[in-house]
């Protein structure tokens, strides 16, 4: 089983928000050396949790750090913008890291919908053409003359679809599902944003209706989980405290950057809030590398998947290494 990470460059209390963009660069360069099969980062707005707003910015970085692991977008919010200016974006990626850069893009906002329409002012109607959009990075991102314009630079001649950044369609219900599978492209399914609601049937129907592509002759789909191991199951879940809070924090309609896990043992949680905390903790993929490890592997069985996306929260920058470290110990080719 392939293992990749998703990182979002969450903010951490006490340190400036750049340190989570710093942090995202060490961490990339650490999961390499790890044996990781690619690194992607996310794309969020106006958001004090999340601070990665501009993923082909970051990416550049992370390529010039980096030599082998594919790293690309999970994802560009690709309604923000215009598709000619992302397969651009892309193509100059691609020149910098050739034949390792993937593009994941989605249809979601990434942030509230007034966030939404600062970036474009058509924002209410500009998911509507995502299909469309989606089909024009594929000509462009390949360097084609497609609707009379080519995307720069161009790929070198003869190369084919092994030097175009490879699109992802992401998401999380079975809208991006059945689009992924009409085109003919990979499938990443958000397990975490909701505990894998939806999954299961969106999976199946992405391979049911899958349409072969000269890229993709098979369906290729994964899911990104959250999962965070440590050396003792104990210590595990001390530090996935940040994450529960975020989360009850988040239910409230209250963001903000992860707080010390020693500081939320201290105050725990009110008992309005604790049903819910349980309830979280029963389903999350947290404790000891060998239990972390073998759920995953579980789920991948269940699912039928070889390759799992990881990401991992955690209000100690070494905490989040040392967790990526283990798994890879535990589940890395």
């Amino acid at each position: 089983m392939k293992l990749s990470v998703l990182d979002q460059s969450p903010a951490v209390a006490g340190l400036g928000e750049d340190a989570a963009i710093r942090d995202t660069l060490e961490l990339a360069a650490h999961c390499e050396a790890l044996g990781y099969h690619r690194f992607w980062v996310s794309e969020h707005h106006s958001l004090p949790s999340i601070v990665g707003t501009a993923p082909e910015v970051l990416l550049a970085a992370i390529a010039a750090r980096t030599t082998r692991i594919r790293i690309g977008s999970a994802g560009v919010m690709l309604p923000h913008y215009s598709a000619l200016k992302v397969a651009e974006q892309f193509r100059v990626l691609d020149a910098l890291a050739p034949g390792r850069v993937d593009l994941g893009v989605g249809r979601a906002p990434g942030g509230d919908m007034r966030t939404a329409l600062a970036l474009n002012p058509n924002a209410q109607h500009a998911a509507d053409d995502f299909p469309q959009q989606v089909q024009d990075l594929q000509a462009w991102t390949r360097g084609l003359h497609h609707r009379g314009i080519t995307a720069h630079p161009r790929p070198p001649v003869g190369s084919g679809f092994e030097r175009a950044p490879d699109i992802w369609v992401l998401g999380s219900s079975n809208y991006g599902a059945q689009l992924a599978a009409h085109l003919g492209l990979p499938y990443a399914f958000a397990w975490f944003f909701a505990d894998g609601a939806g999954a299961e049937e969106a999976l199946d129907l992405y391979r049911s209706l899958y349409r072969p592509s000269e890229r993709h002759p098979l369906p290729q789909p994964t899911i990104c989980v959250w999962a965070l191991a440590a050396d003792t199951d104990a210590e595990a879940r001390h530090h996935a405290l940040s994450r529960d809070r975020w989360r009850v924090d988040r239910m409230r309609g209250v963001f903000g950057p992860l707080q010390s896990p020693d500081a939320i043992a201290e105050r725990g949680f009110a008992p309005a809030e604790q049903a819910g905390v349980e309830a979280t903790q029963r389903k999350a993929l947290v404790g000891s590398a060998a239990q972390v490890a073998g759920q995953l592997r579980e789920l991948a069985a269940a699912l039928g998947l070889h390759e799992l996306v990881v990401n991992t929260w955690a209000f100690d920058p070494a905490v989040r290494r040392h967790s990526y470290t283990l798994l890879a110990k535990e589940l890395a080719p």
